[in-house]
């Protein structure tokens, strides 16, 4: 009997010094066998298993190629973190700035640390955007080392895997947070926004991308998350302050260089938040190449009136007095007809063209963008019945817009299946 009770001391002593394996485990106080992406004892006992070290960096059986992480080094080696000590570094937020756009994987600078050091901070103690970071990273890596290749091959991935089952589980824990919003719900509804739209994106569904992009940004506007106008001259503080701008992260995105605005166009599909079109040089339609001639500073034009927008956005947040205010209404006015101009300069254009063809995917994708920067401006300063009901015109407007460019996106790929002896250039090349 005395022997039974030693051996059992024996045994919790050496389960309280367990300092490797998955961050399940090493709450648990167990030993892990430390497969990768998620350790069979965790999945065998039915839990969920959140990786190694960092929420962010976590192992997986496929490794970041050095050459798309910027330098960033391995995490093999590194000393393991127990996880009341867990600390976001500079590395972590530069990778996950990566992550946020396929842009990047042409060495696209997006300005997006900000936004990368508050989701990751904030997925040290929120679990659904810590899986929705895991699912994003999970995906990313697997893009990076199988291509841009036939869905078939890259859903064969562990990574692949992953990251849906991350994925499933962010959307699961948002959905319970938000049964009962408050600040901290709202909060985690837009910085799990954030990586949504980045997953979706990933995933080239943009019909998606666009139904969480509308959704975060009603939130913003329902839960006032700057000054507004509630009369002609009652400027009211914004409800909630400390929310994520989650307008500002879609715009910068969106913003952020594209390739297809300078000839030769590339070869790819990543569309609005990558730098390409969707035909090579040596497939592009003549229309597709007289449209780039006539118009070549139509992408620059509304990147212009994306940076006076996040200007304008600045102010509004720190508006305090009516007057000043009713001054960003007039230049909220003025932007609106940027926008509108713009527009019709495009229609122009494209009545010049006088192509048959439908347009080019990128000028599908600039409509996308235009449509992003009209629904944020009209909620800014607004609290209005009847935005209400033009904010879900120009919604339902984005989100058609948004299922258009899917459809042939996937027609895209699975004809460059199909013609893949040609020379397609690949995404990644």
């Amino acid at each position: 009997m005395a022997r039974s009770v030693v051996a059992r001391k024996q045994n919790i002593k050496c389960r309280t010094k367990v300092k490797t394996g998955c961050t399940t485990c090493r709450i648990r106080k167990i030993k892990c066998d430390e497969n990768k992406p998620f350790c069979e004892k965790c999945v065998k006992t039915g839990r969920t298993c959140d990786g190694y070290e960092t929420p962010f960096r976590f192992s997986t059986s496929q490794p970041i190629n050095s050459a798309h992480a910027g330098g960033i080094k391995s995490d093999v080696g590194l000393q393991p973190i127990q996880p009341t000590v867990i600390k976001i570094t500079p590395q972590d937020i530069d990778l996950l700035n990566r992550y946020f756009s396929i842009k990047t994987l042409f060495d696209v600078k997006l300005g997006c640390d900000e936004e990368a050091k508050q989701v990751l901070q904030a997925s040290l103690t929120d679990p659904p955007i810590r899986h929705a970071v895991l699912s994003l990273r999970a995906l990313r890596e697997g893009l990076e080392t199988s291509g841009d290749g036939p869905a078939s091959i890259a859903q064969q991935t562990p990574s692949y895997h992953y990251g849906l089952q991350q994925y499933s589980m962010a959307l699961g824990g948002l959905a319970s947070n938000l049964s009962f919003p408050g600040s901290n719900g709202l909060k985690s509804a837009l910085l799990c926004c954030q990586i949504f739209i980045s997953i979706e994106q990933l995933q080239k569904d943009y019909a998606a991308m666009a139904q969480h992009i509308i959704r975060g940004l009603r939130i913003m506007h329902e839960y006032r998350a700057r000054p507004y106008f509630v009369a002609a001259n009652k400027l009211v503080p914004a409800h909630h302050n400390q929310l994520p701008f989650l307008d500002v992260f879609i715009i910068k995105l969106f913003a952020a260089p594209c390739k297809f605005a300078d000839p030769p166009a590339t070869a790819d599909v990543s569309g609005a938040t990558s730098p390409g079109g969707l035909i090579s040089p040596h497939q592009q339609p003549v229309e597709s190449r007289d449209l780039r001639t006539i118009a070549p500073d139509m992408r620059t034009e509304l990147t212009r009136i994306a940076a006076s927008t996040l200007e304008f956005l600045g102010k509004v947040s720190q508006v305090e007095s009516v007057g000043i205010a009713l001054r960003l209404l007039s230049e909220k006015v003025a932007l609106l007809d940027s926008l509108e101009s713009w527009l019709i300069n495009l229609e122009l254009v494209q009545m010049e063209t006088r192509s048959p063809s439908p347009e080019p995917i990128s000028v599908s994708f600039l409509r996308f963008f235009h449509l992003i920067l009209k629904i944020v401006l009209l909620g800014a300063l607004d609290a209005s019945r009847d935005l209400d009901v033009e904010l879900r015109t120009e919604s339902d407007r984005l989100q058609g817009v948004a299922k258009n460019v899917g459809e042939r996106v996937r027609a895209y790929i699975t004809c460059r299946g199909t013609n893949s002896g040609r020379g397609e250039r690949s995404i990644l090349r």
